[in-house]
């Protein structure tokens, strides 16, 4: 017979942003599926995620931009829905208020189940609060797709001479390769380890499959020294990736350049992945 699960519970009221769970882990109890209603009034953006389960957005007022890919743009208008796969790296903007869809999320959305490229703020804090926990560590072990960044120099000369590309504290580190699946923490690690080395650097894209394929696997662990200076003090909560071997420049199938501010030190930001 029907059943009443629950009702409507607001998750999220923050900056022009309100989420009301319909079903899901806080409305129903349910973990199968969560779906909400989602009202924008005024211009905005999320940061980028990967999520951890497949979302449709069914636009009901209003419209969307879907950022994805290399630079693309999906423009989402109202009465259409579009799906998101699981893993896939996107970011929705809202070019106008007065916008609100309807996300539904299989299995149910979770704090621990989206990455969100940005340190954690009021939302997240509150998501988790309703969650009942609070994340000691993010899912990024979760996500395919990783990167690493180097000097344009080192990297062009693994290409040149086709040989895999070793980072020069490999060996101090204990014997792998620093990675993130979360690109942008790159811009907080170049600035923490990289300020006064010179010329040009790059981001490598390339896959946890690619590697395996090669022969090379990846461990995920906590965030560790490059050569002898010490991670961030508020890295406690990454996942690392640490690639144990080195780059083969097969593997790598997109480089995105570094850019710096005009004395060359400080890092901005990386072309075509965090600054779109």
């Amino acid at each position: 017979m029907p059943t009443i699960l629950g009702s409507s519970t607001t998750v999220v009221d923050h900056e022009g942003l309100q989420i009301n769970e319909l079903a899901g882990n806080v409305a129903t109890s349910e973990d199968r599926i969560s779906i909400a209603l989602v009202k924008v009034s005024e211009p905005s953006s999320e940061p980028w995620l990967t999520l951890d389960y497949d979302e449709w957005m069914c636009v009901l007022k209003g419209r969307m931009v879907l950022l994805h890919g290399d630079g693309l743009e999906l423009e989402v208008k109202t009465g259409q829905t579009v799906f998101i796969a699981r893993g896939e790296r996107f970011r929705p903007t809202f070019p106008e208020g007065g916008t609100e869809y309807v996300p539904v999320c299989l299995p149910a959305f979770r704090p621990d189940r989206c990455v969100r490229e940005e340190e954690e703020g009021e939302v997240m804090q509150g998501l988790a609060k309703l969650h009942g926990k609070k994340r000691k560590r993010d899912n990024a072990a979760k996500l395919d797709t990783l990167f690493h960044m180097t000097t344009a120099a080192r990297w062009e000369e693994a290409k040149r001479t086709n040989s895999a590309y070793f980072p020069p504290t490999f060996d101090v580190d204990g014997g792998f390769t620093h990675a993130t699946a979360v690109p942008s923490r790159l811009i907080t690690t170049a600035n923490h380890f990289y300020q006064e080395s010179k010329g040009d650097w790059v981001c490598l894209r390339f896959s946890r499959a690619a590697l395996r394929k090669s022969g090379i696997v990846v461990c995920d662990e906590e965030a560790k020294p490059v050569g002898d200076t010490a991670v961030g003090d508020d890295w406690n909560e990454w996942v690392c990736p640490h690639v144990l071997g080195g780059i083969p420049p097969a593997v790598v199938d997109k480089e995105f350049p570094m850019k710096r501010d005009a004395d060359g030190k400080a890092f901005l930001g990386i072309t075509g992945l965090t600054d779109i």
